[in-house]
Parts: C-alpha cells; structure tokens; sequence
C-alpha cells in the first residue's frame, strides 16, 4: 500500500513549500496564496487529491492533522474500488509546523482498469486536466467534477 509520503517525492509542490507530506503541501499552498479556491494533486492510479478553501470559517469544527486523514484513496475500508469514487472531509485542517484553515478536503480514486484492457497512459493527466477545466466553465460542484475528470482520464 502506498502513503502519502510515497507520492510526495514526485510532487513539485512539496519542495516549494517545503512540507513534510503531499497534503501538508496543499494547506500550504493555500495558506500561502490567499486567491487560490482550491488546489489539486493527481496521483496517477491512486486518484486524486483536492483542498478547497471555506469561505466561511466555522470555530466549532474539530482541528485535525490533514496528514492524518489520507491513505491509499484507491482502497475504502479494506476492499478494491473499481469506479471512481470519493470521499469528503469538512474540518480545520492542520499541516504541522505550517498552519491551520478551514477546508474540504476531497480525496477521489481513480477507475481502476484490469492490465488486458490498459494500452497506453500517456495523456491520462492531461485528459483529467482538460475535464477538471470543463467543468469549472460548466459550474460542475468538486462532487460530481472529480469522477468525472477520472472517468475521462480513464477513457
């Protein structure tokens, strides 16, 4: 099973902001760019990453360390996903030694795709790019976004 830590070393981001882990990063990036609504890391066939900014800071949600929070999103409760899937966190995020705020954090997975079937990668990142700015133009809420950038990555 793959960690965080795992894909923070192919993560630019990371050194930038010279956090410890993939989503320490994204708070920082946050943090440190005040104009950004939310950020998003793909992880190639582990899915996807994505911290969206609250608007409205909430003092009763409970702070939680955000490395703490994400796995392996391919796997939920111990068994195999096979279609693009998610699940979301609204809380106070802490990223130690960077800060705190108040987010969602969405960690999606990708389709999982049997090795008979899969002929070439090349262009998965770019294609769930391209869906991800689709459906920004097209007002899709990060809910339904997601799987939809993973299922037109995986075509």
């Amino acid at each position: 099973m793959k960690t965080t830590e795992n894909w923070n070393r192919n993560f630019c981001a990371s050194a930038w902001t010279e956090a410890s882990s993939m989503p320490s990063a994204l708070v920082s990036l946050l943090l440190r760019l005040p104009n950004l609504k939310f950020v998003i890391v793909t992880l190639g066939e582990n899915g996807c990453i994505m911290l969206e900014r609250s608007v409205n800071e909430n003092p009763d949600l409970e702070e939680i360390d955000v490395g703490q929070l994400i796995g392996n999103p391919r796997t939920e409760k111990g068994r195999e996903c096979s279609l693009p899937n998610m699940y979301i966190i609204e809380t106070k995020l802490r990223a130690n030694g960077i800060g705190t705020m108040c987010g969602r954090l969405f960690v999606g997975t990708a389709e999982k795709i049997p090795p008979s079937e899969l002929t070439d990668t090349t262009g998965a990142g770019d294609a769930f790019i391209g869906a991800v700015l689709y459906a920004i133009c097209a007002n899709m809420p990060p809910e339904k976004m997601l799987p939809f950038a993973a299922q037109v990555a995986s075509l």
